[in-house]
């Protein structure tokens, strides 16, 4: 009896095998597939969706965030391919780290002066802060009417625990060369010349910001800086303030590259390729999170039927 037992277990793991195998070469070979028919494009669509940070993906499927190194390469094999002559960015961020907004909007900036490619930006849900300092450096923008876009403002916090430590009677000594080395520590409070400190550099990459979108959008600093506040804007205030061009989405994007090249636009998807083992990780991961979770929700369910604590 236990012998068959160990065969249908042995029987069972091959079949998933088997079958997780199959899925994984269909699924390579569909990608390669998709490559080939879209082999004609002459218009890229580079996809800004999430936080944006500086940096590689710790992981090849993380979706959370977006990288400016990966936004940036696939800027970079567009400028290469002579079949480009437009790049879509499909923005849908609430910003993210200034210097990695910086990098991607200066990598667009060196695409439109090296090139004769046509940039246009086409916010989705949200286009703030980081993200619309990114979009800014576009030829074009395009949002939705109640697309949120704008909040041209600076922030940074940091947690404290020193009144924890105090609660606990914990005592906290550090050691350090420099007077300001360890400012924005979480286990002391800030003094008031180091908040001063951090003010004042918020305040200079405010105004880079600032500067930023006047120049991209031909618009005067003291324009830029009656609603750089942080406030997010809608795409109708938005365009009446000059921060989008036009109300619409991706038709409106596609409309406007072929007026302006007179062509006619075909997309190809920018995206990180995966490879068959990276898919075969993937799986073996969300399978495994899908039977912890049905495992957790068993025993709340049980719970549940009983006493509650």
């Amino acid at each position: 009896m236990k012998a068959r037992n160990i065969l249908l277990i042995i029987f069972i793991i091959f079949l998933v095998g088997f079958l997780l195998l199959g899925w994984g070469i269909k699924a390579l070979f569909k990608g390669a597939v998709q490559g080939e028919i879209t082999e004609g494009a002459n218009v890229a669509l580079i996809s800004i969706n999430g936080p944006i940070v500086v940096g590689d993906h710790e992981s090849a499927f993380s979706s959370d965030y977006v990288t400016s190194t990966e936004i940036i390469t696939f800027i970079e094999d567009a400028e290469k391919n002579d079949n480009i002559k437009a790049v879509i960015f499909e923005i849908n961020s609430p910003g993210g780290s200034a210097v990695a907004s910086d990098e991607i909007g200066q990598a667009i900036k060196e695409l439109r002066e090296t090139t004769n490619k046509t940039t246009v930006s086409w916010i989705r849900e949200v286009g703030a802060s980081g993200a619309y300092w990114v979009a800014s450096n576009t030829d074009y923008i395009v949002a939705n009417k109640m697309s949120m876009t704008g909040s041209i403002g600076v922030i940074a916090s940091y947690l404290e625990f020193s009144g924890l430590l105090d609660k606990y009677n914990i005592t906290y000594e550090s050691l350090s060369a420099g007077k300001y080395k360890e400012m924005g520590s979480p286990f002391k409070e800030l003094s008031e010349e180091e908040r001063d400190i951090f003010i004042e550099e918020l305040k200079q990459i405010h105004q880079y910001f600032i500067e930023e979108v006047a120049n991209n959008r031909k618009l005067t600093k003291k324009q830029v800086e009656e609603f750089a506040d942080g406030r997010v804007f809608l795409g109708e205030k938005a365009k009446t303030l000059g921060l989008i061009d036009e109300i619409g989405g991706k038709k409106e994007a596609l409309k406007y590259i072929e007026t302006k090249l007179n062509i006619t636009a075909e997309i190809v998807e920018y995206k990180e390729s995966v490879s068959f083992l990276q898919l075969l990780t993937k799986l073996m991961s969300e399978q495994g999170f899908s039977m912890g979770k049905g495992l957790g929700t068993a025993l709340t369910e049980t719970n549940e039927k009983g006493v509650m604590t």
